[in-house]
Order: C-alpha cells, then sequence, then structure tokens
C-alpha cells in the first residue's frame, strides 16, 4: 500500500469507525434501547467490510499484479487464495 492518498482515505475511515466505536460503548453504558445499540453495531461491521474491501482490492491491484508480472505466480495464486479464504469467514 504505497499510494498515499489511497492510505489516507483508509486512516480517515478507521478514525471514524473509531468513533462509531466509543459511540457504542457510550451507548452501552448509557443503558440505552437495544435495538439502537445493535443498529450501530451493523454500522460498524458494515464500516469495517468496506474498509476491508478497499484494502483487498488495492492489494490486488498492486501487489498481486506486481508478483504475477515478476514471475511470481505461485506465490500471486496463494495470496489470492489465502485472501478469499479470510473474506469467506
Amino acid at each position: 500500500m504505497t499510494d498515499t492518498n489511497h492510505k489516507s482515505k483508509l486512516l480517515r475511515r478507521l478514525k471514524i469507525t473509531e468513533g462509531q466505536i466509543r459511540g457504542l460503548e457510550d451507548m452501552v453504558e448509557k443503558d440505552l434501547y437495544c435495538i439502537n445499540i445493535i443498529t450501530q453495531i451493523s454500522a460498524v461491521k458494515n464500516a469495517l467490510s468496506s474498509i476491508e474491501d478497499a484494502i483487498l482490492e488495492n492489494h490486488l491491484a498492486t501487489c498481486a499484479i506486481d508478483q504475477i508480472r515478476s514471475g511470481k505466480i505461485e506465490k500471486a495464486k496463494k495470496e489470492i487464495l489465502k485472501v478469499y479464504r479470510l473474506k469467506r469467514k
């Protein structure tokens, strides 16, 4: 991940997600309505999934492509399959 613009966007999204998690802590401490807490948890999960997708897309567009171009086909294939398996969990 060498693109500084991409990295900055990811870090910003992580900071926003961090704020959402702090908000969740506050909601639990204040014994707020469970459905509201669950809704916020769902938003955090979606945010993390979106960040994960962006990192995966960047990896495939840069690292995996570079490995293939440099003849490291087997290494690229193993990494792609590893990420695929992680993503399915």
